[in-house]
């Protein structure tokens, strides 16, 4: 049985981590822009930013990326040789609106974008189309707080509008943020609040997230409205949370971790704020404010289909070891003695995707759509750019093959699976370029040095056997 015939596969990026060009073509500066690599990165991710500007004396790999600006053509070709059924992107909202709040749009960047969708066509690869990937103009965030303000829905509202309206029949997957629960633990990175001293932090990021919670539900309305054929997804960094024993304590923690990531989707999915959380948001006096219509708004107009990112699952324990905690990650976890962990401290756990899988299926019961997963590692090239990549071929057919039993032998209805970074990119989380996902390998380093030649990898052609067989050889 299988997958099914019409799976889809693929890859994922974000404008931000691959893109460059962050001053070509009328773009403007987005929050993502002014995260340096190195040990800043972590304090301005979650949002202890002092300045909101460039300064000259740090390295932002956001600036160039991996220039997939000049060279998209080059890698959709690749991804096509691949044999990619769909291909996740991001939109940089900046490349449309520099500020965020002009009255037109910037002619360059939506061309920019049109041209990558009909190379995506050219080669029959489905545009899987991110809205808001970690990015927020940064003109918002000086004027309005970013998504602190309410008034963000109406810009953002403006860009999906635009974009739903110029890529009409060229694209039909869009997710509406990424990653949308990173808001509690990156929320600089996540959607452009800033914190000063004295401000009630968790009150800040749940009205935020509640700002975006509304503007997902009408741009889904807005969606379906401009195109029928659309279809809308929510996207979480998804990973289920183990009890760090059987002690009741510690099972009752792990169910509270989970609940704070499917509040989200909750919302999203189900239309409405789930009873656990309200009560608990009201116990720390961290209930948003809502206008009157907002739970309406909610409630009639769900997503289509649940997408989440998975690379690890999360052990929970009730009382917090500082010597036995996981490392590298931004979830805090403790170390499963079970599992084997990844070169930046990630625990690999295969069963564990199935296992989120079936608890986000049996909890929504609409399609899903796995649309990050991945493993971050120092590769050594040879001289021709190669990589023996065996350990990045072994993560991905374990996940894989836990995927396959989640659909054939569970039973979960599932559209799609795009592998985190097909192309090497820049690490979200640490700003770095040696912690490598991609099947392609881009001569670049941590300090910007490199010709940005691409080459491929063993696991490009494993992975383009395994498209090819629809996951029957891995």
């Amino acid at each position: 049985m299988g997958f099914p015939k019409n799976f889809l596969w693929g890859g994922a990026t974000a404008a931000n981590q691959c893109e460059g060009g962050f001053n070509e073509g009328g773009r403007g500066l987005a929050n993502v822009d002014i995260c340096p690599s190195g040990e800043r990165r972590s304090a301005i991710i979650r949002g202890k930013v002092d300045d909101l500007f460039c300064k000259t004396e740090w390295h932002y790999p956001s600036h160039e990326a991996v220039d997939m600006y000049h060279h998209y053509k080059e890698d959709i070709a690749l991804f096509a040789e691949m044999g990619f059924k769909v291909y996740r992107l991001s939109i940089a909202w900046t490349r449309i609106f520099p500020n965020g709040d002009e009255q037109l749009p910037n002619k360059a960047g939506l061309q920019f974008y049109k041209n990558i969708f009909h190379e995506c066509h050219k080669y029959n690869i489905e545009p899987l189309v991110t809205i808001s990937h970690f990015d927020c103009p940064v003109h918002l965030i000086k004027t309005i707080g970013g998504w602190k303000n309410r008034k963000m829905i109406d810009y953002y509202l403006k860009l999906c509008k635009v974009l739903f309206t110029e890529y009409k029949g060229l694209v039909k997957y869009w997710l509406t943020f990424n990653e949308i629960n990173m808001i509690l633990h990156a929320p600089f990175m996540g959607a452009g609040l800033v914190f000063r001293e004295g401000d009630d932090e968790e009150k800040i990021k749940y009205q935020a997230a509640h700002h975006e919670l509304v503007a997902s539900a009408l741009a889904t309305k807005m969606a379906h409205k401009i195109d029928a054929e659309n279809k809308i997804g929510c996207m979480f960094a998804a990973g289920s949370a183990y009890p760090f024993s059987c002690k009741p304590q510690d099972v009752w923690e792990a169910l509270q971790v989970d609940r704070e990531n499917y509040f989200f989707v909750d919302v999203q999915s189900r239309g409405e704020y789930p009873s656990y959380a309200v009560k608990a948001l009201k116990r720390k006096n961290c209930m948003p404010l809502m206008q009157k219509d907002d739970t309406a708004i909610l409630k009639s107009h769900p997503v289509d289909f649940v997408a989440f990112s998975y690379y690890n699952s999360r052990c929970i324990a009730s009382e917090v070891d500082p010597a036995n905690m996981a490392a590298g990650n931004l979830f805090a976890s403790a170390k499963n003695p079970y599992l084997k962990y990844s070169q930046w401290g990630w625990p690999i756990d295969p069963l564990g995707l199935r296992i989120t899988l079936n608890e986000v299926y049996d909890r929504y019961q609409k399609p899903l759509f796995i649309v990050e997963n991945g493993l971050g590692a120092m590769d050594t090239p040879d001289e021709n750019g190669y990589v023996e990549d065996d350990y990045r071929i072994d993560y991905l057919r374990e996940h894989i093959k836990a995927m396959k039993d989640a659909v054939e032998l569970d039973g979960v209805d599932l559209i799609g699976y795009t592998a985190w970074g097909p192309i090497d990119l820049v690490s979200a989380s640490t700003g770095e370029m040696k912690k490598r996902y991609g099947f392609i390998y881009v001569d670049k380093d941590d300090d910007g040095n490199g010709t940005l030649a691409r080459s491929r990898k063993k696991s490009f052609y494993w992975y383009k056997r395994v498209i090819e067989t629809n996951g029957e050889i891995l």
